[in-house]
């Protein structure tokens, strides 16, 4: 049977190898670039202790904990910007030049908080160098989703968009396990007093260090065409997005709203909050962290691929009830018997559940917008969630334990935030078995 291209020219033979050679490279290029952009990013969550400690003197414990984890937060303030500019630079000069752009300032980011004197050197100017840090990391961050999201989004198989999409997470998922492991590694190798001097800086110089190979991929890759033509971009994508997609941006962002509160409740908070709170050795902080990550990794693809075949409003309604109906006697678990077996069990339940959930969340932020300015649509819905309910999650249920007293506030919030979920994926159209431009 002879194949037609669009222009309906027959394709050369090897054609459609090649394709799929692309395809597989694309998935690569976008999955290792932003696996190296989160871990730079999140490897400071595993290390908010030791920072806290460096460059935030504060004799109260909490307090220091809550300096720490703001300083965290503080990196998702410029999200919300860097997705608006690199989105709408990623519907204008294409998705790779943007994933290219992003990828080098988090290379900035990064390489400023490996050389960032300490609070003992320069006073300070110390949190202050470590803030700009992270506003370039955030800003990067902010404009890497939409980009890399909405290219493994167009250049996926119609069939298979929730499984290619599901990669973008999945690639945050081995970004934490990598950063995980590097904290284990200096932690088990290092003196207190190591750690302290130089050890905390290895796991950014090792960020900045690899970086080059995530713009290597990204560099040389040859971003195929549209498989339909499409509308010429807008010159401000935003004004069409706020004008044109009001009610995709509000189902987007409450969509992400309890996934992100999710995610960095479990995969970041509950490390810190099983030291911190419940007294458990320093070395369960790191380890909960790889095997929130590990799961992330393998289960977001197979939570992808069921989206594709039962539809992604059905996975992520009964994925986020399932989380929703665990997280309480998740934590009262974890309070009445607090171990690391303890700690662990929670982490390993409850990141299989989220990990499924959020399979298909990148396909249904892509399938909100039309190509035009899907970019500039899913990079602002999606960082704006994660820069409120995402950044300062630590943050607010620290907060909220200091006031209500209840160790209780992590579990209270993540029901509350998958409730807004719930509701938006009620008005959402299940757009799993259609084609999309």
């Amino acid at each position: 049977m002879k194949t037609h291209t669009l222009a309906g020219v027959s394709p050369p033979p090897g054609a459609v190898l090649t394709r799929k050679q692309s395809r597989a490279r694309v998935v690569t290029a976008a999955a290792v670039g932003n696996a190296l952009e989160f871990y730079d990013f999140t490897v400071y969550g595993f290390f908010a202790l030791l920072i806290g400690k460096l460059f935030f003197p504060v004799h109260d414990p909490l307090g220091q904990l809550l300096l720490a984890v703001a300083s965290f937060g503080v990196g998702f303030f410029t999200r919300p910007l860097g997705g608006l500019m690199i989105g709408m630079y990623a519907d204008r000069a294409g998705r790779k030049n943007a994933m290219v752009l992003t990828l080098g300032l988090m290379a900035a980011g990064t390489a400023m908080i490996a050389l960032a004197p300490t609070y003992a050197q320069v006073g300070v100017a110390a949190p202050v160098i470590l803030v700009i840090a992270r506003l370039i990391q955030g800003f990067s961050a902010g404009g890497e989703v939409g980009a890399s999201t909405t290219l493994l989004l167009e250049q996926a198989p119609a069939n298979r968009r929730g499984f290619y999409a599901s990669w973008q997470f999945a690639s945050q998922g081995i970004a934490a396990l990598a950063g995980a492991l590097t904290g284990v590694l200096l932690t088990a190798s290092l003196s207190t007093a190591q750690l302290e001097s130089w050890g905390w800086r290895v796991p950014f110089v090792i960020g900045t260090l690899i970086v080059p190979v995530g713009w290597w991929l990204r560099r040389t890759l040859e971003e195929e065409p549209p498989r339909a033509l499409a509308a010429k971009p807008p010159k401000l994508p935003l004004i069409d997005v706020l004008r044109d997609h009001r009610r995709a941006v509000l189902t987007g962002l409450g969509l992400t709203i309890g996934g992100t509160a999710a995610h960095f409740i479990i995969v970041f908070y509950l490390s810190i909050y099983g030291v911190k709170m419940l007294g458990l050795p320093a070395w369960t902080s790191m380890l909960s962290g790889c095997v929130s990550g590990a799961i992330l990794f393998v289960l977001a693809p197979i939570g992808g691929h069921l989206s594709d075949r039962f539809g992604r409003n059905r996975m992520a309604q009964a994925t986020r009830i399932v989380l929703m109906l665990a997280i309480y006697p998740a934590f009262v678990a974890l309070n009445r018997w607090p171990s690391a077996a303890t700690l662990l069990a929670v982490v390993t339940a409850l990141s299989c559940v989220h990990a499924i959930n959020v399979g298909g969340v990148g396909a249904m932020l892509g399938e909100l917008f039309p190509r035009a300015v899907r970019a500039t649509g899913a990079a602002v819905v999606y960082s704006v969630g994660v820069a409120i309910f995402g950044g300062f999650a630590q943050f607010f249920v620290t907060s909220l334990i200091v006031v209500t007293g209840s160790t209780l506030a992590p579990a209270w919030y993540v029901i509350a935030c998958g409730v807004a979920s719930l509701v938006a994926v009620a008005f959402m159209k299940e757009r799993s078995g259609e084609a999309i431009d």
